[in-house]
């Protein structure tokens, strides 16, 4: 078994104290009620509040600890490579309006900060997409040429403050960087008074849309004449975004680095095995942190090795020897590159969605609040028609084939995993499928030899769930579901724990 160096939990989370929530208020109502309380359901909460709507947000576990407290924290509208296959797949105007609002969201929430004085280590950084290898020399070039035809701060440049040469760049000037969970705690503890309320451990198990609609939690009922579900992919399975859109999770650790040693600016790689690079403030000096060795959720049992081969990284490339922290996050990958922003169906007048963020939720996320907001409003929005949940997708193209195609692979092959018929033969520190009788049983046995057993079914849409090593975790390989080894929701879109095995 490996022991991975540092504290394993999100830097984010770990340096700051929990939020100011409201004690549930059965069959309250209110103008607006908000699942999710991260960046997309706390943006357009504050957006909503400050425009005189009553809002209530209600969070399953805590403010800001699932996707948004576990980012890069990186905003910007420089996303790796895009605008090259947007012009080619979208055309130039749709790209510009990709482009464009992505900045318009930089100065968002830049705005905020601003206004509200909030202290989040927000500060103005060059960003760059970067090749090491003349391979991908041209997919550079290609981008930065898009760029600039877009009008977006971009140039190309052969040379960047790191520790090692480049063969060229994409740089977008004038980008951000922040602490995500100093500026949600802020726009959180803002939302409780003058009618708003903001619920946490309170888990939204349905949504009925009526006049006026009615959240069904495991606490009571919230009503709202609207509702924004902003759960990374939508807890309601209508709109079929499980199908429109795919889980990816990566890891990041953190290192302690010297200033002087420190790059200037914002990175992220291209190619096979990209690194994701920033710094961050941290007791008095910097925090280095890389990310990187993405995959689909579920799909590799070496999430160990994922953490080790980003330490080597770090350490081969910028000579730290002591690792701080290391924590993973996970991502919903829209099959067309655009995030699903907008009515949850074509029937539905009420109820709105934000998901597919894939990978760049800081400005996505923003961008969600601010049309999400506007549409409830009833203003117009110059982004919205890009963005519409309800566009037609492309259910035929290679991607999504493929992902859909391997979402029937686990369906049915997974429940042939999980020879071992013995509780047995699972060891301390271990977790492992088993088949008991007809049964399928994910069980994991702790480092005291308790044994912790529920069913290996996921309850969303009956999967079988997979062992992640490294966070001890039941992960879903179709949809993303996540669970403790207890079999506790940790991650939609399932709202049902796994049933307990005696």
């Amino acid at each position: 078994m490996i022991t991975l160096p540092g504290k394993a939990a999100s830097f984010w989370i770990d340096s700051t104290p929990e939020a100011n929530s409201s004690p549930f208020v059965d069959n309250v109502l209110v103008d607006v009620a908000i699942v999710g309380a991260g960046i997309a359901g706390l943006t357009a909460a504050t957006l909503l509040k400050r425009a005189g709507k009553t809002v209530a947000v209600i969070e399953s576990r805590r403010t800001a600890i699932g996707v948004s407290g576990h980012t890069t924290a990186k905003i910007t509208s420089l996303h790796q490579l895009i605008y090259a296959d947007l012009i080619k797949e979208l055309g130039e105007a749709k790209a510009r309006i990709y482009g464009e609002s992505n900045q318009a969201a930089i100065e968002q929430l830049a705005k905020l900060v601003n206004e509200e004085q909030i202290d989040c280590d927000f500060s103005r950084q060059s960003t760059y997409t970067f090749a090491e290898s003349a391979a991908n020399l041209d997919k550079i070039k290609a981008e930065a040429e898009a760029a600039i035809k877009l009008g977006l701060p971009a140039s190309f440049v052969t040379e960047a403050s790191l520790p090692f040469p480049i063969v060229g760049a994409v740089r977008f000037d004038n980008q951000a960087q922040f602490h995500s969970r100093k500026y949600l705690l802020h726009l959180a503890n803002n939302i409780p008074g003058e009618g708003s309320y903001l619920f946490e451990e309170t888990r939204v198990e349905g949504v009925d849309e009526g006049e006026p609609c009615s959240v069904k939690t495991n606490k009571g009922l919230v009503k709202a004449k609207d509702v924004v579900v902003t759960t990374n992919l939508p807890i309601l399975d209508q709109g079929l975004f499980f199908a429109k859109a795919y889980p990816k999770r990566s890891y990041i650790i953190g290192a302690r680095i010297e200033p002087s040693q420190a790059p200037q600016g914002m990175f992220i790689g291209v190619g096979e095995n990209y690194r994701s690079i920033r710094t961050t403030p941290y007791e008095g000096g910097l925090l280095l942190l890389i990310g990187g060795e993405g995959h689909k959720t579920g799909s590799v049992d070496d999430t160990e090795e994922r953490f080790l081969r980003l330490e080597e990284y770090a350490r081969s490339r910028f000579g730290v020897d002591k690792f701080e922290y290391h924590w993973s996050t996970q991502d919903m990958v829209s099959f067309d590159k655009l995030p699903y922003i907008g009515k949850l169906t074509p029937l539905n007048n009420h109820t709105y969605v934000a998901t597919g963020f894939s990978l760049w939720g800081m400005s996505n996320g923003t961008l969600s609040g601010m049309i999400l907001s506007d549409m409830i409003l009833g203003i117009e929005n110059p982004w919205a028609e890009l963005y519409d949940a309800t566009r037609a997708t492309p259910f035929v193209s290679s991607t999504s084939l493929k992902e859909n195609t391997d979402v029937a692979k686990h369906w049915v092959g997974d429940r042939l995993k999980g020879l071992t018929n013995s509780l047995s033969e699972v060891v301390n520190g271990e977790g492992k499928l088993v088949t008991v009788g007809a049964q399928k049983v994910a069980a994991y046995r702790d480092q005291h030899g308790e044994m912790h057993a529920v069913s290996a079914v996921c309850s969303h849409l009956g999967c079988i769930v997979d062992w992640n090593q490294a966070e001890k975790s039941w992960d879903c390989p179709c949809h993303g579901a996540r669970y403790t080894y207890d079999g506790e929701v940790i991650h939609g879109p399932a709202v049902k724990d796994l049933d307990k095995v005696q």
